[in-house]
């Protein structure tokens, strides 16, 4: 056990010395969706051994950035750390104030695009369609969610056909309330119940795990507490792993690797008790 805390150690000190666009390069880079302004891509991570007949989990992360900026690097360790572990990772760009001029409509759309990406392309990509987990933090744990709670909210171009809902959802202190009591009513204004997932809760959803810490002052820790005290009332499955006295951002390799360790773990394991990871 000291032998591999040491190695632990030793790997990430190594990798902190290295830019994370290095140290967690993707393998593949796809367009899944063309927009006014840069196309939209995903960044694929792919496992060791994987082949394209292979019958892979997979998972698709969003970035978060309060629907004005952000980047897919940001979950590139988290993508690495599960095709580590025989998944088919994927980052998303998704549209933003910033890089398209867009609310956060349009973010959800792509969300729901990505997906529908994904399962139209499974054989090529060797993923089981019956096994796509949507994750995301912050801003983009809200587009995660929304794939699962919000209907409709659909790009016009994508076919209704192909299904856009995930098999789970792991989300790091997501947005889950726009109205008042949560965060980022004055972007989704008048909207602003259509856009809340913790307003769409019902029975049959997907299975959830958050991760949050219990000071953060970016979206209040009550938010995720009522919603997955909702969700259990529903007859679905929701995990909600506190951080106690843990701030917004907690989560990310590059703040503190031992937290990114540990949600990654646990999620892995929610992952396997689910029956998505084997």
């Amino acid at each position: 056990m000291k032998f591999l805390v040491a190695l632990l150690v030793a790997v990430s000190a190594l990798v902190a010395q290295q830019p994370e666009n290095e140290a967690f390069a993707p393998d593949r880079i796809e367009i899944y969706k063309q927009v006014d302004g840069p196309d939209l891509s995903l960044q694929i991570f792919l496992p060791s051994g994987w082949s394209r007949s292979d019958s892979r989990p997979a998972i698709v992360f969003f970035f978060g950035g309060g629907w004005v900026s952000g980047d897919p690097a940001q979950f590139h360790p988290h993508a690495r750390y599960f095709a580590q572990r025989g998944v088919v990772a994927a980052c998303a760009w998704y549209r933003t104030k910033n890089s398209h001029g867009t609310d956060p409509f349009a973010a959800i759309a792509d969300g729901k695009s990505a997906m529908r990406w994904l399962r139209m392309h499974a054989l090529e990509w060797g993923i089981d369609p019956g096994r796509i987990v949507a994750a995301g933090g912050s801003a983009g744990g809200h587009v995660a969610a929304s794939t699962a709670l919000l209907q409709g909210l659909d790009d016009p171009g994508d076919d209704p056909s192909v299904s856009s809902t995930p098999s789970a959802l792991v989300l790091f202190n997501p947005v889950i309330d726009t109205t008042e009591k949560g965060y980022g009513v004055e972007k989704v204004g008048e909207r602003k119940l259509e856009a809340s997932p913790v307003h769409h809760v019902r029975g049959g959803l997907a299975p959830t795990i958050i991760f949050h810490g219990t000071a953060d002052t970016t979206v209040p820790f009550e938010n995720v507490e009522r919603f997955c005290s909702l969700m259990i009332r529903a007859g679905n499955r929701c995990e909600l792993v506190p951080y106690d006295g843990e701030k917004h951002g907690f989560f990310n390799y590059s703040r503190n690797v031992d937290h990114y360790l540990d949600t990654v773990g646990h999620a892995n394991e929610f992952l396997r008790s689910v029956g998505i990871i084997p």
